[in-house]
């Protein structure tokens, strides 16, 4: 099993920045690959972002193309999201995700290929 620990949620004004964190613990040798996603009252679940463990390939939703940034520091067990000119619509839980499936591209965009889910951190961005 892998424990997952978010951190670094807020309330920041619109064209502002945060930066979340995610702690993972546990069987963290086998993760392959790492990912936030986000749910706004009344929505879905949506992916944000992903990074492969071992390469660090990165993906990402085009809402926040450009704008948002992950990365992961391996000798931490750590992943990031650099969130930049936040947005309103950006106002969401965002939860951290890891997975220790075989590496499928397509799969890093789908919250059912993670196995593992933090408890989420409130982002909220206001106008």
């Amino acid at each position: 099993q892998v424990q997952l620990i978010e951190s670094g949620g807020g309330l920041v004004q619109a064209g502002g920045s945060l930066r979340l964190s995610c702690v993972a613990s546990g069987r963290t040798f086998s993760v392959t690959f790492m990912g936030w996603f986000r749910q706004a009252p009344g929505k879905e679940r949506e992916f944000v972002a992903a990074i492969t463990w071992n390469a660090g390939n990165t993906y990402y939703a085009d809402s926040v193309k450009g704008r948002f940034t992950i990365s992961r520091d391996n000798a931490r067990n750590t992943v990031y999201l650099q969130m930049n000119s936040l947005k309103p619509e950006d106002t969401a839980v965002y939860y951290c995700a890891g997975s220790s499936r075989i590496l499928q591209i397509s799969h890093v965009y789908s919250a059912y290929a993670y196995d593992y889910w933090g408890q989420g951190t409130q982002v909220t961005i206001s106008s």
